[in-house]
């Protein structure tokens, strides 16, 4: 996993084309009046799945993994944690779906971490990552937030 802001991005990752059309896209003026749903970027390779909801407490936590997609979930407005836990933590509730590209399942809270990404941060997550975006930081929070899925080459 890693955390940071857009500001700081290119010094951190050396970008691959997924890569690069993924924050091409990041730097949009006007990714705050997207609507929700599907947002093309380049086929299947990349896209963004721009999202809308209010936060949930940590009780209400669901991890996720995936396998195709790596996940740059970048918060437009509002602020949330997100859940962090190693692939080999995750206790499957439900098992890997191909053509959903995601599998479900819980973490004991001793082996997790937890991420609090405000306005302009992004978190970037890899198959390797299981995680539970969603969960409020203080108080629930209207978040608009964008995860742009790159295509795992």
């Amino acid at each position: 996993m890693i955390i940071s802001d857009l500001t700081h991005i290119h010094e951190q990752l050396r970008g691959t084309p997924h890569f690069e059309k993924a924050l091409a896209f990041l730097h949009r003026p006007d990714l705050a009046t997207l609507a929700d749903g599907r947002a093309p970027i380049d086929g299947d390779n990349v896209y963004a799945e721009v999202q809308s909801y209010v936060t949930k407490p940590a009780s209400e936590a669901v991890y996720e993994a995936h396998r195709q997609y790596i996940d740059i979930q970048y918060v437009v407005s509002g602020e949330e944690t997100i859940g962090w836990a190693r692939i080999e933590d995750l206790v499957v509730s439900t098992e890997y779906t191909p053509a959903r590209d995601f599998m479900l399942g819980t973490v004991d809270e001793a082996r997790t971490i937890a991420a609090r990404l405000r306005a302009g941060q992004f978190a970037i997550l890899f198959p390797s990552d299981a995680h539970a975006p969603r969960l409020t930081t203080h108080a629930p929070t209207t978040v608009k937030k964008l995860v742009v899925k790159v295509r795992v080459s």
